[in-house]
């Protein structure tokens, strides 16, 4: 990974040149109305220049001193949402990580209790869909895709997968906001790392050269990632036949609504309903689809990483499950080659599997137990592979990329 091939750059490049012919056009102006957001009201600023500045400070200020790696070892054991942070962190980000970690007045502990008997029943399908759909999309996504290449986390991709695979786990865990859950850890320690990234990326020429914005991980960045996440999730899922009660469709949003907001999103861009979501994500997200080289080079680093975790899964059947999960356009500007006779099973098979396994959930309540049991299986055995065993932290980075220093 220490160069981007010339081939790759060459059929990028070739991509990128088509892509407004394949209907590509950039995002437009920011429409979207604050009344729509949990706030209610806003600012009516573009998210794409909001970022985090109470965090980005505080880290700057680290950065300064010298005192990130000593920050990123006294934390190393902080995991849980009802620990006491760590005796010797420094009095700013004492303060700050005391105000980030309390929850928003409006979160609601009846439906963040709702959600995990929701995974607990389709969690399945989330995984398949965060993993093989979100993860995959994401490189798709231009300005994550360089954000992701460029930075420290580009260099030793299994250890950044292991750290995003974490957030999935730990949103779906029980009590993932309240005492014992770990999520609140999770978004605020990486909140720390997206402004550690903010400070560490615009002093990369390489990353300045290919990206047009100024700063990374904006609040429109997060935004567009969390869309990829949760409306894309819930669109597959109705897409696929599942059928979400009404409450589960709410507890569902409330969670990832709780997540926007401990992620440092300003409440005035987080959706306060289904509809309002999917308005907001055919304006951040849908038109800014489209392939970079650098995003084509992680695709393939991830489809071999998954294919290297189930040697079952071969790599043609990875790249036909993200076929039929982003469909053709994107498959292709990933370069990730038609299967047919994969293909065309995947699309015989993966609805009479949901069909089955939803059958499943109508009997005695040991069934879903019996899934539940089988995804979390799945789940650890990812996160084991990923972390190689290890305990995975998220730490802030101390430098970018160093392929491309």
């Amino acid at each position: 990974m220490a160069e981007l091939s010339r081939r790759r750059l060459l059929i990028g490049g070739g991509v990128l040149g088509a892509a407004g012919t394949l209907g590509v056009v950039a995002p437009a102006a920011w429409t979207w109305a604050a009344s729509g957001s949990v706030a209610g009201t806003g600012t009516g600023m573009d998210p794409k220049l909001v970022w985090d500045d109470e965090a980005d400070s505080v880290v700057a200020a680290l950065f300064e001193r010298g005192e990130v790696d000593r920050v990123n070892e006294l934390l190393a054991g902080w995991t849980h949402n009802d620990q006491p942070l760590p005796a010797g962190l420094p009095a700013d980000l004492h303060a700050f990580l005391e105000r980030a970690r309390q929850l928003p007045s409006w979160a609601d502990q009846a439906k963040l209790a709702r959600v995990f008997d929701f995974y607990e029943r389709r969690g399945l399908y989330l995984g398949v869909l965060y993993g093989l759909g979100s993860g995959m999309m994401s490189c798709v996504i231009p300005r994550e895709a360089r954000a992701v290449y460029y930075s420290a986390g580009g260099a030793d991709m299994k250890d950044r997968i292991a750290k995003t695979a974490k957030l999935g786990y730990d949103i779906g865990a029980e009590n993932a906001y309240a005492a014992g859950g770990q999520m609140i850890v999770t978004c605020v320690k990486t909140r720390l790392t997206h402004a550690a990234v903010r400070h560490l990326l615009p002093q990369s020429g390489h990353w300045r050269a290919s990206a047009p914005e100024i700063k990374p991980i904006s609040q429109a960045d997060i935004m567009v990632t969390w869309h990829s996440l949760a409306t894309f999730s819930k669109n597959k899922l109705a897409a696929w036949g599942v059928s979400l009660p009404a409450s589960d469709a709410t507890a569902f949003l409330h969670l990832w609504q709780i997540t926007a907001h401990m992620l440092g999103v300003k409440d005035e861009y987080i959706p306060a309903t289904w509809d309002e979501a999917a308005t907001q994500s055919r304006q951040v997200l849908d038109p800014i689809l489209a392939p970079t080289p650098e995003g084509v080079e992680l695709a393939h680093i991830l489809v071999n990483l998954a294919a290297e975790y189930d040697q079952g899964l071969s790599r043609p059947m990875l790249e036909s499950f993200t076929r039929y999960t982003l469909g053709n356009q994107i498959a292709d500007w990933l370069e990730l080659p038609p299967h047919p006779p994969i293909d065309n099973a995947i699309k015989a098979g993966w609805p009479p599997f949901i069909k089955m396994r939803e059958a499943g959930l109508a009997l005695p309540l040991l069934v879903p137990q019996l899934y539940w049991t089988f995804d979390e299986f799945l789940r650890r055995g990812v996160l084991f592979f990923l972390s190689e065993g290890k305990r995975v932290n998220i730490t802030m980075p101390t430098g970018n990329n160093p392929n491309y220093s």
